[in-house]
């Protein structure tokens, strides 16, 4: 009888893995994708836009400088609780995977921001004077100069972010979310399931040494046939 509660137990602990494991894959990957696009359009206003760039222009530096500072020292669990309303007023809801992709957006996109102008600030300014010099528009500079030579040095800083984000994830699913953090805040810690606890622990840290290979090998190979 006991070895038959035992299976029963571990199937379910298994079953609520994979669904909360599903929740934060979805949660990191959509929240990842919108973050970046985002975080690299401000990267480029930050670059393009500071003093000596190809468009400088103090006032709108400024005002996005300042926006990615006052986001960025915001803890995420404040961040969370605090765009509240907003999360609400676009979802309908702050209950849920898809909920949570509002934070974690808003948390993700100036982090990823601050890591891709360093990534855009380590091209050579003579690659860039080099491409203005032979007549080429803004557009032309970023789309075949300025990119290119930072990728390699862009993908370590998403797999930066996408660390980041991970963690992120966990502490929104405390706040229903749902994903692993909720699988091991709910029914790890508070119902005493502590082999619950450190099989998402280790699922999590498996996840991220992952991450970080893949992206340390997509960013030597990008680095190499520059």
């Amino acid at each position: 009888m006991e070895a038959l509660l035992e299976t029963k137990i571990f199937k379910v602990s298994v079953e609520r893995l994979l669904l909360n494991g599903g929740q934060t894959l979805y949660m990191v990957g959509i929240a990842l994708l919108i973050g970046t696009v985002i975080g690299t359009l401000l990267a480029l206003v930050l670059v393009l836009c500071r003093k000596g760039g190809l468009v400088e222009n103090k006032v709108l530096h400024s005002i996005v400088s300042l926006y990615i500072n006052v986001v960025r020292s915001v803890p995420f669990i404040i961040l969370l609780v605090t765009i509240m309303p907003l999360t609400r007023a676009i979802l309908g809801t702050t209950i849920g995977s898809t909920a949570a992709l509002v934070p974690l957006v808003v948390y993700i996109s100036p982090y990823l921001a601050r890591l891709i102008e360093n990534s855009l600030l380590e091209v050579s300014p003579g690659i860039l004077e080099a491409a203005q010099a032979m007549g080429a528009t803004t557009w032309q500079i970023i789309r075949c100069f300025l990119m290119p030579e930072a990728l390699g040095s862009m993908v370590l800083a998403l797999t930066t972010g996408t660390v980041g984000l991970l963690g992120a994830s966990a502490m929104a699913g405390y706040c229903g979310g749902g994903g692993v953090g909720d699988l091991a805040l709910t029914y790890g810690y508070e119902k005493m399931n502590t082999p619950l606890m450190i099989v998402t622990v280790i699922v999590l840290v498996i996840l991220v040494q992952l991450l970080q290979m893949a992206g340390n090998r997509v960013s030597r190979r990008l680095r190499e046939h520059r």
